[in-house]
């Protein structure tokens, strides 16, 4: 199977002003819309998945099972302006492995979107959902205990791992949180565009070192990624060498 890590080095400053003018910027400045939209600019049914962007210096990066000479064949065809705002004249690919071993140890830095569905239907915080509250008590914990929220959050993460017997935590923080809104399009409004929605919720990445498992299904984690919102920033599985340095 192919499999590649992709990595691109948008530019700050036609990035913004893009994403401001097609109303893809969320009010809490994410881009992940934006980015979602560009990669499908640029690379139409190919835009790779899921992706992470680490900011203005180290960039953004993305794994695609996609063949390399046809991404680089649809990039070839990208207006200006998006050529411009992902940086695609530096466009860097490089195979990443396919071949994992049972028991292997690997570091990880991962963003993700830890929301589950509700009866109704409709995402909710996993701590929210978790915790047992009042409507006045629900809206004491919406920043919350940190710990409590860790705790929830790394039980919602072992899941995710343990589909198929993909992978097991062996250490893990939460190294940020924060709540934030995203931008969405959903549906269509009386002049046949798609309503734009901002959703609230929890944004979190956690550091730590895991164990494969099933190599097939650790495989097919991380090709697909971790969690909902994988087209928007979230989910990418970063890996690493294990290591006590």
């Amino acid at each position: 199977m192919s499999f590649h890590l992709l990595r691109l080095q948008p530019d700050p400053t036609v990035l913004a002003p893009w994403a401001t003018r097609h109303g893809v910027l969320s009010p809490d400045g994410d881009f992940g819309y934006a980015f979602h939209a560009l990669l499908c600019a640029a690379f139409g049914d190919l835009a790779p998945k899921p992706f992470h962007y680490l900011g203005g210096r180290q960039g953004l990066l993305a794994y695609t099972s996609a063949d390399v000479e046809s991404l680089r064949l649809n990039a070839a065809l990208a207006t200006p302006d998006v050529a411009r705002a992902l940086g695609l004249d530096d466009l860097a690919i490089r195979p990443f492995p396919t071949a994992w071993q049972a028991g292997q140890r690997l570091g990880f830095e991962l963003r993700v979107r830890p929301v589950v569905r509700s009866k109704d239907g409709r995402e909710r915080d996993a701590y929210l959902h978790a915790v047992s509250t009042t409507t006045n008590g629900e809206e004491g914990t919406k920043t919350g205990n940190l710990d409590a929220r860790s705790a929830v959050y790394l039980a919602w993460l072992a899941k995710q791992f343990g589909a198929g017997g993909a992978a097991e935590i062996i250490d893990a923080q939460m190294t940020s949180f924060k709540l934030t809104r995203v931008l969405r399009k959903e549906g269509s409004g009386e002049n046949g565009k798609r309503k734009t929605t901002n959703n609230a919720g929890p944004d979190v990445v956690f550091k730590g070192e895991l164990l494969v498992g099933n190599p097939a299904a650790f495989s097919h984690l991380l090709a697909r990624g971790v969690g909902r919102h994988r087209a928007f920033g979230f989910g990418m599985l970063l890996l690493r060498p294990a290591t006590s340095c």
